[in-house]
C-alpha cells in the first residue's frame, strides 16, 4: 500500500507522460562532453579518463586515462576532461591542468601525446577538431584560437568579446563557428581568420550556457530560461520559455527537431522546431544535464554530472 500510494506521488509529481530510457551507458564519472564516430560513444568524465562505449551493445570497451592532477592543498585529484573530439584515428582530449590552466591530448596508435600544457598558460575551455590538421580553442577570456597539430603552433589568437566565454559549435563544414558568451548575444565567425559573419542578439538576455548547429539552424540554452532557435536563412528566431535555467540544448541532424533541458526535476522536453509543438518529455536523469546529443532523427543522448548517459527514443 505504500509503494502504491509512493509511486502515485512520483507520477502526480513529474507527470504521468514522461517518457524514460532505452537504454543507459555507464561511465566513470559525471560526463562533461560526448561524442559519437564510427558507432561508438565517446564520453569525457570528472575521472581523468574519457570512456569509449559500442553503441550496439551498449559496453565499455575501452578508455584512455590522463594525468592527475596536484590541487591547492597539495592532494593528488582527478583531472576533470572538459571536451572530447574524434576525426578518423585521432582522439583529442582537453583536460584540466595546474593552477587552473588546462593541458590538451592528442590519442593517436595507443598513445596519447601532450600538446599544450598547464606550463603555457592558457585557460582553455573547449577544443574541436577542424580537418587533421587544426583543431579550433576557446579560452575562457573569449578568445578563439586556431592551432596547428603538426607544427605545434597557434595559427591566430583572436579577441571574440569581452564577455566571458561559454560555449561555441561548428557547421557541418567546419567553416563557421558560433559562439556564446555571457552577453547572451551569439557570434558567427569564419573559421579561417576568425571574421566576425554576423550577431545574432535581442532573444537570449543572460549568459548562453549552450549553443548547436544544423543545416543553418542556431538553438541555444540560456540563463534566462529561454531556449532560442535561429534560423539563419530566413533570419527569424523565436523563444520557448521554461520553468527552470536551460543548461543544455540538441537539435536533431535536419534540425527538425529541438531538445532542451526544461525543469527542475532535470527532464528534457522535445518539441518540433517549425511548429514549435511540444512533442514529449524524458526523464530518469538524476542530476544536472550536460549534454544533448541526437544520433539521429528518432533517437538522442543525454549526458549529466551523474555517471549515467540515457539513450532515447522519440518514436
Amino acid at each position: 500500500m505504500r509503494l502504491f500510494i509512493l509511486l502515485f506521488f512520483v507520477t502526480s509529481l513529474f507527470g504521468a507522460n514522461i517518457r524514460m530510457p532505452e537504454a543507459s551507458f555507464i561511465a566513470s564519472a559525471g560526463v562533461r562532453d560526448i561524442v559519437v564516430h564510427d558507432a561508438k560513444l565517446y564520453a569525457a568524465t570528472e575521472a581523468s579518463c574519457v570512456d569509449i562505449f559500442d553503441l550496439q551493445t551498449k559496453e565499455r570497451i575501452s578508455k584512455i586515462e590522463v594525468a592527475k592532477i596536484t590541487d591547492f592543498m597539495g592532494d593528488i585529484i582527478n583531472a576533470k576532461i572538459y571536451s572530447v573530439d574524434v576525426m578518423k584515428d585521432k582522439i583529442l582530449i582537453l583536460a584540466q591542468g595546474e593552477s587552473g590552466f588546462a593541458q590538451l591530448y592528442i590519442h593517436q596508435n595507443n598513445k596519447t601525446q601532450l600538446l599544450i600544457t598547464s606550463s603555457d598558460m592558457l585557460s582553455i575551455a573547449k577544443a574541436k577538431f577542424i580537418d587533421e590538421k587544426r583543431v579550433l580553442l576557446a579560452l575562457l577570456s573569449n578568445e578563439i584560437i586556431l592551432y596547428d597539430l603538426q607544427k605545434q603552433e597557434l595559427l591566430y589568437q583572436e579577441q571574440v568579446s569581452g564577455s566571458k566565454f561559454s560555449n561555441f559549435a561548428l557547421n557541418e563544414k567546419k567553416d563557421e563557428v558560433v559562439v556564446a558568451d555571457e552577453s547572451g548575444s551569439l557570434k558567427i565567425l569564419r573559421v579561417g581568420d576568425a571574421k566576425l559573419l554576423k550577431t545574432l542578439k535581442g532573444q537570449n538576455l543572460d549568459n548562453v550556457f549552450q549553443v548547436q548547429v544544423a543545416n543553418a539552424i542556431i538553438v541555444s540554452a540560456g540563463q534566462d530560461r529561454r531556449a532560442v532557435v535561429y534560423d539563419t536563412k530566413k533570419n527569424t528566431a523565436y523563444y520557448k520559455t521554461s520553468g527552470f535555467l536551460i543548461y543544455t540544448v540538441g537539435l536533431s541532424p535536419s534540425a527538425a527537431f529541438v531538445a532542451y533541458s526544461s525543469d527542475e526535476h532535470n527532464n528534457i522536453t522535445l518539441f518540433e522546431r517549425t511548429t514549435q509543438k511540444d512533442i514529449a518529455r524524458f526523464g530518469g536523469i538524476k542530476m544536472t544535464p550536460t549534454n544533448i546529443l541526437f544520433l539521429n532523427e528518432n533517437e538522442f543522448l543525454v549526458g549529466s554530472d551523474d555517471k549515467i548517459i540515457n539513450l532515447y527514443k522519440i518514436k
